[in-house]
């Protein structure tokens, strides 16, 4: 099924159940990512889900308390890997209200213990803690290496929903 585990159940940090409506696998999965502040690994997430996903993953993120701006080294590193970053902007969930996801997962522990808005309703909440390489303290090369280490996660995640949907 789309988006399974290896257990066949959510794990901590090891996405996801299936997706699926019904019987019939989704062929655009809709996530939303939340961070509180919606200005690194939530916008990694969206960026990375929404590319390399694309015609299979539709992706977007928020957060509960956005600030004012994508943290620099989130889009500087994004396009060192050969990402778009036009559009990435720090909003709030309040404003994805439209969006209909059909699963939400928060990748920063702060946000996995709020209380999603009603609109959210139903949809599948999970938990997926990613560390905030915007956070790490020392040289150019151990910030970059931190960017790269989170970005190489999320990637191989959504490789494994892809080979999962594509099964």
């Amino acid at each position: 099924a789309c988006l399974k585990s290896p257990s066949d159940r959510f794990i901590s940090a090891t996405l996801l159940d299936p997706l699926t409506v019904g019987s019939t696998k989704e062929l655009n999965v809709k996530l939303l990512f939340i961070c509180t502040h919606n200005r690194c690994r939530s916008i990694l997430c969206e960026a990375i889900a929404s590319q390399r996903g694309a015609g299979s993953l539709e992706a977007a993120s928020a957060g509960s308390a956005p600030v004012e701006a994508v943290h620099p080294l989130t889009l500087r590193y994004l396009e060192e890997r050969g990402y778009q970053t036009a559009g990435l902007h720090s909003q709030s969930w309040h404003d994805l209200e439209v969006f209909h996801p059909d699963r939400v997962v928060t990748v920063c522990d702060s946000a996995a213990g709020e209380i999603c808005p009603l609109w959210m309703g139903e949809v599948e909440k999970h938990h997926w803690g990613l560390p905030d390489p915007s956070r790490v303290e020392g040289d150019e090369a151990a910030i970059r290496s931190a960017f790269m280490t989170v970005i190489d996660r999320i990637e191989d995640k959504v490789d494994e929903w892809l080979r999962e949907c594509a099964a």
